[in-house]
């Protein structure tokens, strides 16, 4: 396609003005950039090594000259894998011989990243004008806080030209990341990654002069000297949630400011988020078992609630989220409205304005699958109690009902119908009925679950229970499918075994008796229960070649024949 640029999607007349496209010394493209400054361009350290010059070329402002430019020696950090294999860095910035006053520069934004939609303009091979590819932002993995990007459409998998390309949400139309790497899979599916603003920031601190968007976690919640006692089974038990692990709903009590309690919870927080997991932080938690370390990206928010009304938190959710300003709509209807989902913590519930008024705005999260981790400052507060039966206990006993309804459908419904066409034809079905024992033997157990303990957080994670009913509804119909495609099969082996019964009725007057013993094989084997499908279809065979083998008979005219 040359140098042409191309819009798979209405995202623009042309590329945006800060696109950058980063071409080696000996003309190849290296990859793309980002420009923040006149005299600065934001890329991966693969497609810029540090002992190498480049030619950058501004293809959104068709009259800017190319200029060159190399690495900044203090801002560039080079790809790292752990023992894991999980990678961490590839981020490096640019310094121009030349600025470029006239181009438009982008500013990076902190924002929620996942359950966004997002595209970039990348230069890969045959399109080197630049196109465009959109993606969906899945979620964050490995230690880095990195992000997983999806395609749109398989044709549009990121290929090497994209590397340092801008990832603009869809939504707000702010660059919230730079494109890293890509993944393709044997079945020739693939996924790629991005590093979002704030872990770009956290390891080049000198690109945050040109961010914008609060920061994810509120600055009174990660005070401290970070030397303070660690009270290792809570930290063991918040990264275990900032994991994604146990109830979605957590509710915890840090009464002691300046406990251990208190201290554990700040530098859980601080190493869950992007920007905040800096090498210093992750060093002295090193020194703790790594049970107590929760994943960078754990958290897309943490809110001091303490004095602030509704309105305010809500406010604070809306712009980590992106969501719109629509004129006389409230921050919580906007939140209600967009379907937020968000793993955020929320701190001195009990010391917000109106307590109660946080929790119906947390409600809504938590209806829209939000982990949220409440942390009060008394236990013995109504809106704890509050919290812990409108937020744990009534949602648990309606998922423990929900689970118990498709328990009952799996050992009723799909188990009849699994029994009603096993007893037509025959296949192999240990796997399925395997699954129905244990589905059995899961709805015996889960029907003892009547209530949770008085303490909620004893309360039983249904999770496991509910993935297992899952698989076992996916097993049970894929097992049902199949038994009906063999039913399917019989009946039009039956209908193929009588049209070839009728026909070499009428093409002989004489009694077959070869004929009658093949069509009498296949007929028994495709009317006993359960029909052996495999048998019976070899028998039909036998039976229709014998009848396509049969002489022609000849026509009487006019008589008898000779």
């Amino acid at each position: 396609m040359g140098d042409q640029g191309e819009l798979p999607g209405n995202f623009g007349a042309r590329p945006p003005g800060w696109a950058v496209r980063v071409r080696r010394d000996d003309g190849s493209i290296a990859g793309a950039g980002i420009l923040l400054a006149a005299d600065r361009v934001l890329t991966c350290a693969h497609v810029a090594p540090m002992d190498q010059r480049f030619t950058l070329e501004f293809v959104g402002e068709p009259d800017a000259e190319p200029v060159r430019a190399e690495v900044l020696p203090d801002c560039w950090v080079p790809e790292t894998l752990d023992s894991d294999g999980d990678p961490s860095g590839d981020v490096a910035l640019l310094r121009l011989a030349e600025p470029r006053p006239r181009v438009r520069p982008a500013s990076l934004y902190r924002l929620s990243p996942t359950h966004r939609t997002a595209h970039m303009y990348g230069f890969p091979k045959d399109y080197s004008g630049g196109i465009y590819f959109r993606a969906n932002v899945v979620g964050g993995t490995g230690r880095d806080g990195q992000v997983q990007l999806s395609p749109v459409r398989r044709n549009e998998l990121v290929r090497p030209g994209f590397s340092g390309a801008g990832v603009v949400d869809d939504q707000t139309g702010q660059v919230i990341g730079m494109v890293l790497s890509r993944v393709r899979e044997r079945d020739g599916s693939g996924f790629s990654f991005m590093s979002p603003t704030e872990t770009i920031v956290q390891h080049l601190p000198r690109v945050a002069q040109w961010t914008h968007g609060l920061s994810a976690v509120d600055e009174s919640l990660v005070s401290g000297n970070g030397e303070e006692p660690l009270d290792q089974p809570f930290a063991e038990r918040l990264a275990r949630w900032f994991e994604g692990h146990g109830r979605p709903v957590k509710i915890s009590v840090v009464a002691d400011e300046r406990g251990p309690r208190a201290a554990t919870l700040r530098r859980a927080i601080k190493l869950a988020d992007r920007e905040l997991r800096s090498s210093a932080s992750t060093g002295q938690a090193s020194q703790h078992p790594p049970s107590t370390i929760p994943p960078a990206g754990g958290l897309d928010l943490a809110v001091d609630a303490t004095d602030r009304t509704v309105a305010e938190v809500a406010e604070r959710i809306a712009a980590r989220t992106g969501l719109g300003v629509r004129a006389g709509q409230a921050p919580a209807d906007r939140i209600r409205a967009g379907a937020v989902t968000l793993s955020i913590v929320v701190v001195g519930v009990d010391r917000a304005a109106d307590p109660a008024a946080l929790l119906e705005l947390l409600g809504v999260l938590a209806e829209h699958d939000s982990r949220l981790l409440l942390v009060f400052r008394d236990p013995h507060t109504a809106s704890r109690h509050q919290a812990e039966s409108e937020l744990v206990v009534r949602p648990w006993r309606e998922r423990l009902t929900r689970l118990c309804e498709r328990l009952a459908e799996i050992t009723d419904r799909l188990a009849g119908e699994l029994r009603e066409r096993m007893s037509q034809v025959v296949s192999d079905t240990r796997r399925a009925t395997d699954v129905l024992v244990k589905a059995y033997a899961l709805r015996e157990h889960v029907s003892r679950l009547a209530d949770p303990p008085l303490d909620p957080e004893q309360a039983v994670d249904l999770a496991p229970y509910e993935r297992a009913a899952a698989r076992a509804v996916t097993r049970l119909n894929q097992m049902i499918e199949h038994l009906d495609e063999l039913i399917r099969q019989r009946e039009e082996l039956r209908g193929r075994l009588k049209s070839y019964q009728v026909l070499a009725q009428e093409g002989s007057d004489r009694e077959d008796l070869e004929g009658s013993a093949r069509y009498l094989a296949a007929y028994h084997l495709l009317y006993r229960a359960p029909c052996d499908i495999t048998a019976a279809q070899a028998a039909v065979d036998r039976y229709t070649r014998y009848v396509d083998g049969l002489p022609d008979q000849p026509t009487e005219v006019g008589g008898e024949a000779p």
